[in-house]
């Protein structure tokens, strides 16, 4: 089903092919120039660290409802093992672990959703084949720090959680900043708190998946007008779910994805970040959210951390 004319005239509005070449991979994170980072540097005030990551464990937040995006499996493969036979002499320990990549906390590359054929600015799709992805894949992002901001939309509107299924709008974004007193500059990382990782904290897997609140179609301009580097949410479908429209699945992925060329994040715990903002009154703060540089991959598991 092609996309309805209606979100094709918005993807149209907020493409972004050609903007930082045409051979660009990463997009808008381009807008964090070295700039962007020495002034991100500036909101370091305590030195104080927050994890924002999901533990990467059997217990994670899959269900089974996507096949093959597994929760990681962790197994022992040397436990203590003399190196030279003699366990008075060296001995070691060694593991590995199996995962999809989009299990857990983790960014989306470019390369994770096509429509019409085309990758972000106009790339075949064709370029992803079982090998993986020859361009935009999550390798092609090097490093990704710099001035994050949170909009606790949640907490904006006086809640816990955000009902499941509520389409969040530019306007709800706009109150979050308000209420946080922080603004979003060009190269910022967002990140949205919408209070559903509350349902998986409580070990309701099934209800944090689905219905979820999250950003719909009326913020993709928003985003664009701000000139955010990359959102990220706290749950497991990034945008609202079910789709607002029924007649596009998933259109904020592709618009932010491919038309924007927008990296987007899910599956961020932002639940002490929102009462350590709460507690000190600064929303915004220096992160460190680079990706694992699995070559060819379409994402990537990682520790967002925080530094205020």
């Amino acid at each position: 089903m092609a996309l309805p004319p209606e979100v094709k005239e918005l993807a149209a509005r907020v493409r972004n092919w050609g903007r930082w070449g045409d051979d660009d991979e990463i997009g808008t994170l381009n807008l964090i120039t070295d700039d962007v980072v020495k002034a991100a540097a500036a909101e370091i005030a305590t030195g104080r660290r927050l994890s924002l990551g999901l533990p990467l464990d059997d217990q994670g937040p899959q269900t089974g409802a996507i096949p093959g995006r597994d929760n990681p499996t962790h197994e022992m493969i040397m436990v203590d093992m003399p190196l030279t036979g003699d366990p008075a002499n060296f001995t070691t320990s060694d593991d590995k672990v199996a995962l999809a990549l989009q299990a857990a906390t983790h960014w989306d590359a470019l390369a994770h959703v096509s429509y019409e054929g085309k990758l972000y600015n106009g790339v075949p799709s064709s370029v992803i084949t079982e090998s993986g992805a020859e361009h935009m894949g999550i390798d092609k992002i090097r490093t990704l720090v710099g001035r994050g901001v949170l909009l606790d939309v949640a907490a904006a509107k006086g809640v816990d959680s955000l009902e499941g299924g509520y389409a969040l709008t530019g306007e709800d974004l706009d109150a979050a900043c308000e209420f946080g007193k922080v603004a979003v500059r060009a190269g910022d990382v967002v990140l949205i708190r919408t209070g559903q990782m509350r349902w998986f904290l409580a070990g309701d897997r099934a209800r944090y998946g689905t219905p979820a609140a999250g950003p719909s179609l009326q913020t993709v301009e928003w985003f664009h007008r701000h000139d955010v580097a990359a959102v990220a949410t706290d749950n497991l479908t990034f945008e609202v779910y079910p789709s607002e429209r029924e007649d596009a699945v998933l259109p904020v992925h592709l618009l932010h994805l491919v038309d924007m060329g927008m990296t987007q994040g899910q599956n961020w715990y932002l639940e002490d970040l929102s009462g350590d903002c709460a507690g000190d009154g600064r929303y915004s703060f220096f992160l460190d959210a680079s990706p694992l540089p699995f070559t060819h991959a379409v994402g990537s598991p990682l520790n967002p951390v925080v530094v205020k």
